[in-house]
């Protein structure tokens, strides 16, 4: 396999993790609205860098729901 294209599959398959882990996030939080949720999970779902702008501006937004 030429390396461009296995940096380019690391690069997306690194991108997809880190933004399966917002989400996760994102649904275990409680953001005080629907709203705010849904706009975070419509943040986090944008290509390559969603994920980078949840984690820097939305993952200290929102409380961890108590089991």
């Amino acid at each position: 396999m030429e390396p461009t294209i296995l940096y380019i599959l690391i690069t997306v398959a690194i991108s997809f993790g880190l933004t399966m882990l917002a989400l996760i996030d994102i649904i275990l939080k409680d953001f005080g609205s629907l709203k705010a949720k849904i706009i975070w999970h419509f943040i986090a779902i944008i290509p390559i860098i969603g994920w980078l702008i949840y984690f820097i501006f939305g993952f200290k937004k929102g409380q961890r729901n108590k089991p």
